[in-house]
């Protein structure tokens, strides 16, 4: 028996369920969550797994989600290899995601897929079949969440729950770029700035950017409606950035551009990263034009 603690991965979530009840939906979430995540494995190089990736840095930190299902054609064997991960990981749990059969066949047809196990049979056949394999398995499972009435936008939020997992922190991003080397095509919101005073005209500027001092204090200096500009800018993220975040939605690209790419949206991705740093928010940035002349 496998002693408690003997893998260097500590945390491993097994999700399991119903073909078509959102098995690879809570795998991108958990993935997005940090987890290492790996589908469709067979349950028996569940150890081996965990012995492979026991060198893995994120694997460690974060932990590990696998997907085991009926694909994996081995499912007799899955309770006695989960008693001895149970005592072998220190965080272990079962999530067993389920459905109506009504729902289940909708998704089916919707996405005109066939069941894993319907060869020759009808869709519903084949999950009644499945449900048959996996009853001992959902008896077993830590946490079971009905996808049913779920839809895209509320499934991510239910699971959470589910896990015991906070909502995720929102990541933002705010980039510059020069217009004239053309708009990030990953963006979610492009502003433009080229209304600002455009400190390159200025001998003693052209050569500094938009991290230096003197080019932030020129910007203020020759817009005398700055401060209104940037509160009505804040106000509007201020607003945006939870109404994305309670819809799932885990990271935001903000582009702001200038002509260049080098001063004014340079200048404005600081103070606004600096802003929404101060009110919590996960901030990244990414000059990606300045070095360019």
């Amino acid at each position: 028996m496998t002693l408690l603690g003997i893998y260097n991965v500590k945390k491993l979530v097994v999700v399991t369920g119903l073909s078509g009840s959102g098995k690879s939906s809570t795998l991108n979430i958990l993935e997005d969550q940090g987890l290492f995540a790996v589908d469709n494995i067979p349950a028996a190089l569940l150890p081996q797994l965990l012995e492979l990736l026991g060198t893995h840095d994120s694997a460690v930190v974060n932990g590990v989600v696998v997907v085991v299902d009926v694909r994996g054609k081995d499912l007799d064997r899955f309770e006695t290899i989960s008693r001895e991960l149970r005592a072998g990981v220190e965080d272990f749990s079962v999530v067993f995601l389920d459905a109506t059969d009504e729902v289940l066949v909708q998704r089916f047809n919707t996405t005109r897929r066939s069941h894993p196990l319907g060869d020759g049979v009808t869709i519903l056949e084949g999950i009644k079949r499945e449900r048959d394999l996996l009853a001992s398995i959902r008896q077993e499972a830590d946490i079971i969440v009905d996808t049913s009435n779920l839809d895209i936008r509320s499934f991510r939020p239910a699971l959470l729950k589910a896990l015991g997992s906070p909502d995720p922190q929102l990541t933002v991003l705010f980039s510059s770029f020069g217009f004239k080397h053309g708009i990030p095509n990953d963006s979610d919101y492009v502003m433009d700035v080229r209304f600002l005073p455009n400190p390159y005209y200025v001998p003693s500027l052209r050569d500094l950017t938009g991290t230096d001092e003197p080019v932030k204090q020129y910007i203020k200096e020759q817009f005398p409606d700055w401060e209104a500009f940037l509160d009505k800018t804040v106000d509007f993220f201020e607003f945006l950035l939870p109404q994305y975040g309670r819809v799932g939605k885990s990271s935001m690209h903000i582009a702001i551009g200038c002509t260049g790419g080098r001063h004014r949206s340079v200048a404005m991705v600081e103070w606004l990263e600096s802003i929404f740093e101060e009110q919590g928010y996960r901030v990244t940035h990414f000059h990606r034009d300045i070095d360019k002349h």
